[in-house]
């Protein structure tokens, strides 16, 4: 729990000596004031939650102090502590908010402590409401700039994919139009990728290659090739189907790359 502090600002001394005895009881931290000036003075210097003034004061009426705390420091809660013939004299400053309440002299004790107490409550209840407000404001502020940055990484992601997607689609434009046949097998001998030149070698018919059997569809001599003696950099194997065409060919193990593993067959006929 913070520490209550009380400024006093009375140019009496008797009566402010009479407070502090009333209210140190209470546990409070005690200012002793007997100006106006000098009660801003403590106020610059220490974190005061209440603040009883008279009225009647030399150099400053009590009403034009606590009007200028409500400007300098308005979370404070402010009591006026004067005589009954005071009151027409602060109407204004109550009316304006500057005087949160007015007490008369003489005053009863039990009283003064329980409307000094209400005012530390109410006292703690802003500050405790201004401390939510900050922790609000900044937890927005926090998640306003996690969601900036998610943004413009989902964007910085979003560019990644559409420039993957379109090398994606050029390389399969390119791979389409590569005057090679190239068939691609899984694991299981299944086709999972074939280009148009391979559709015109192998699919008698206009017959679709993909998902189908290699066996089924690509001659048992360009087969014989996936036996993993024949290398990327090595120049095309010659093979003579038993129809008589001929063929140069290439096969690579895939999976340098990839987390697949087949093989890419690629056959180029041999006019000569």
């Amino acid at each position: 729990m913070m520490e209550r502090t009380l400024l006093l600002v009375d140019d009496e001394e008797n009566i402010v000596s009479a407070l502090v005895r009333l209210l140190r009881r209470d546990g409070y931290r005690i200012l002793r004031a007997n100006s106006g000036m000098q009660g801003l003075e403590l106020l610059a210097q220490n974190e005061v939650g209440v603040i009883i003034s008279d009225q009647r004061m030399p150099g400053m009426t009590g009403a034009e102090f606590l009007s200028q705390v409500k400007e300098l420091y308005p979370d404070t809660v402010r009591i006026m502590l004067s005589g009954y013939t005071e009151l027409n004299s602060v109407t204004d400053a109550i009316n304006r908010g500057a005087i949160y309440k007015f007490l008369t002299k003489p005053w009863e004790d039990d009283l003064l402590r329980a409307n000094v107490d209400e005012a530390f409550h109410r006292y703690e209840l802003k500050m405790e409401n201004a401390r939510l407000n900050r922790e609000i404001r900044e937890t927005n502020e926090k998640l306003q700039r996690a969601n900036l940055e998610l943004e413009e990484r989902m964007e910085k992601k979003s560019g990644e994919a559409m420039r993957s997607l379109n090398v994606l689609r050029v390389s399969q434009e390119v791979l389409e139009h590569l005057p090679v046949a190239v068939v691609g097998l899984g694991e299981d001998g299944m086709i999972a990728i074939a280009n148009q030149m391979a559709h015109q070698l192998f699919g008698a018919g206009g017959r679709m290659l993909l998902g189908e059997a290699a066996d089924e569809i690509i001659p048992a001599e360009l087969l014989s090739g996936i036996s993993g003696e024949m290398h990327p950099q090595e120049e095309g194997k010659k093979l003579c189907l038993a129809d008589g065409r001929k063929f140069s060919c290439w096969c690579n193990a895939t999976g340098e790359f990839s987390l697949s593993k087949g093989v890419i067959l690629a056959c180029v006929p041999d006019h000569h």
